[in-house]
């Protein structure tokens, strides 16, 4: 256990980060266009799957980690 503890710990917390994306809703019908910072692919995957929360958002294949970055900034995390 104490050799794994460092991972586990690291694991614990990136869940305890995950759960908290989930809580995060973004409004229906968001415009994704007006956010310059998004990459063009997101701003159109996003527009077309339209996700419900931040935790959606980051599971759609073609969004970058920074264009989460983008929209947790905007959200104001």
């Amino acid at each position: 256990m104490i050799k794994y503890h460092g991972y586990i710990e690291k694991e614990q917390e990136m869940a305890l980060k995950l759960e908290k994306f989930e809580s995060m809703i973004i409004k229906q019908d968001f415009n994704y266009d007006a956010l310059s910072s998004l990459s063009s692919e997101a701003k159109e995957k996003l527009n077309r799957v339209q996700p419900k929360t931040i935790g959606q958002a980051s599971r759609i294949s073609g969004v970058r980690p920074s264009d989460i970055s983008v929209l947790l900034v905007y959200f104001g995390r």
